[in-house]
């Protein structure tokens, strides 16, 4: 097996579901005592929030970057970024760090393809609905990208900032997340990205009327192809 390095902690709510997606898929998959090789550096989410809310993404994309170059260092044969949001500057570390940067872009287009949807609603912190770096990505594998309206959108970023980053699990927000989903499903969406890699921890596949399309599942799985390849 390859070795993976994680840039976790962002927050390690959604790190440790990473962890446990990834070793339950390798225990799946080749059975007995395998568990998964895994190099992982959890950073200070506080340092990267306030940077995130100040817009300092030069400064985000230097310290991933010095990161990702300590985990190939260290033996990892290539990278994941354990967030959406800081995908923001995955192009400033895939550039600096000589070892693949498993994209989770690319798993979400991969489960769509595989679905066979083309038109999905985006969930995830401002940063990731407004800015273009994974629509972009989306848009490129030929998908149609939807997000909720301004006021929505700031509900659901206050959330996972003031909640489940902080591991608070509040059914208000529950139900708050199930009607913008509804309201998505009506302009068109024929599933919704969880596009921030703590959503899963509020939302299952029970919970609203569309399929979801979990980041965090996604993106773990698409490690384990990489750990598994020849």
């Amino acid at each position: 097996m390859k070795t993976l390095g994680l840039i976790g902690g962002m927050s390690w709510e959604s790190t440790t579901l990473y962890y446990q997606h990834i070793n339950n898929e390798i225990k799946r998959r080749k059975g007995g005592l395998h568990s998964a090789p895994l190099i992982l550096y959890s950073v200070d989410f506080a340092e990267i929030a306030r940077l995130q809310h100040a817009g300092d993404w030069a400064a985000l994309g230097q310290k991933l970057a010095q990161i990702g170059g300590k985990l190939a260092q260290a033996g990892a044969d290539g990278l994941i970024i354990c967030t959406n949001t800081m995908h923001y500057v995955a192009d400033e570390v895939s550039t600096v760090v000589r070892i693949p940067l498993l994209h989770i872009g690319d798993a979400i287009a991969a489960a769509c393809q595989q679905q066979e949807v083309e038109t999905v609603g985006l969930l995830g912190t401002r940063f990731t609905m407004e800015a273009p770096f994974l629509r972009q990505h989306l848009h490129a594998a030929g998908l149609t990208v939807m997000t909720p309206d301004e006021q929505d959108r700031q509900r659901v970023h206050d959330v996972i900032y003031q909640e489940l980053c902080v591991g608070y699990i509040n059914p208000d927000s529950r139900q708050q997340f199930q009607t913008i989903v509804s309201r998505l499903a009506r302009e068109g969406a024929q599933a919704v990205i969880l596009g921030c890699t703590e959503i899963g921890l509020l939302l299952g596949a029970g919970d609203v009327e569309l399929p979801l399309l979990d980041t965090t599942q996604l993106h773990a799985n698409a490690a384990v192809d990489f750990m598994l390849a020849d």
